[in-house]
């Protein structure tokens, strides 16, 4: 069972998701995508695993949700996705994936329907 975690170590729930799983005995793949950056292929794999639309992974608190004036619903989903390549912060986390699967760990507990 391979597990990966799109881990930030300074979000508290990122922490605690990434405990979580190690207290279940589970040691994860970490992907720093704040180092890392992820591809735009990368996020629509993801969207794809969470079955979600990309918005709906946005982070609007961020400076650069703001500043690349993201609340504007005209944009579209490639936009969207090319503002989180270039911005990864606008990303929500954690987030983990196992197989075809993955959930946002808000709250961590969310994790543990895909292992």
């Amino acid at each position: 069972m391979t597990v990966q975690i799109w881990h930030n170590p300074r979000c508290s729930k990122s922490r605690e998701t990434l405990k979580l799983l190690e207290d279940k005995g589970i040691q994860p793949e970490i992907y720093l995508y704040l180092d890392e950056q992820p591809t735009s292929a990368d996020i629509k794999a993801v969207l794809t695993k969470l079955a979600i639309e990309p918005r709906a992974l946005l982070r609007s608190s961020e400076e650069a949700y703001k500043a690349n004036n993201l609340k504007d619903t005209t944009l579209s989903d490639d936009q969207i996705i090319e503002a989180m390549v270039a911005h990864p912060k606008l990303i929500q986390r954690p987030i983990v994936l196992k197989d075809s699967q993955a959930r946002l760990g808000r709250p961590p507990e969310l994790v543990l329907e895909i292992l």
